[in-house]
């Protein structure tokens, strides 16, 4: 194991669907009763530009959203569409419908669509490494920081939605070295904090990759295999049994 409300969980503004919240995350969802998951969840950083000035003529409100909407702005939404339809789905001309915008906003910011998904990838990689890792800092206890992590990824959805969608477009250029730097990183977090919980440098690497590919398993039983729903107080008794057993004892 390692990155809502009622009908959509959230993740820097965008949503997942019902469907994949079902799956992952019952205990946030109350039309299902099933999960895990890395990432806290990211403020919402883009405006909804769907709802117009009635005083504006057309071409004011062009130019308003286009002063509004920033190359974040566009990287998100690119990101809310990996995570609701997978990375072949990022297009310019369902992004401007989405964000009420015509593609002239999108070209001010960037010149193509593949400089578009290396945009939001790259946020995608930025929030991994501030919101989790940066998020556990402040805990001096490897074995308590280890417990929080756990619990962290176990109690989030849509940023492994992302993580599962990238694992399927491996064969993109710019997707393989994300996900390894991405996953060289997780890695050598998890080594490192086994080793201050007093594991030897061979058992800790042994034991990184064991959390690791849990991990890893665990998406694909969800959300590509969509194994049957456990109950809530099953899946937290699955969430303490693996940090039980991966976790030292003091």
């Amino acid at each position: 194991m390692l990155s809502g409300a009622v009908n959509t969980h959230r993740y820097g503004g965008g949503k997942v669907s019902p469907d994949d919240a079902c799956r992952l995350f019952p205990q946030q969802h109350p039309a299902c009763l099933f999960a895990t998951c890395i990432l806290q969840p990211v403020p919402a950083v883009w405006l909804n530009l769907r709802m117009n000035d009635t005083a504006a003529s057309p071409a004011e409100n062009r130019s308003g959203r286009h002063s509004r909407l920033s190359a974040d702005d566009w990287a998100q939404a690119a990101l809310d569409l990996v995570a609701e339809q997978g990375v072949g789905a990022v297009a310019v001309e369902p992004l401007a419908r989405r964000l009420g915008v015509t593609k002239g906003s999108f070209y001010w910011h960037f010149p193509s669509r593949d400089a578009l998904l290396q945009a939001a990838l790259e946020r995608w990689e930025v929030v991994e490494q501030q919101q989790v890792f940066g998020s556990l800092e402040e805990v001096p206890d490897p074995r308590t920081r280890l417990r929080a992590l756990f619990q962290l990824v176990a109690h989030e959805v849509t940023p492994h939605v992302i993580y599962s969608e990238l694992l399927k477009a491996l064969d993109n250029p710019m997707v393989r070295p994300v996900i390894d730097r991405v996953s060289q990183r997780r890695m050598e977090y998890l080594i490192a904090s086994f080793r201050q919980a007093g594991l030897s440098s061979t058992d800790s690497r042994h034991r990184a990759r064991l959390a690791y590919a849990a991990y890893v398993g665990f998406l694909q039983l969800s959300l590509q295999l969509q194994q049957p729903k456990q109950a809530r107080e099953d899946f937290e008794a699955y969430v303490e049994h693996v940090i039980e057993t991966l976790i030292p004892n003091g």
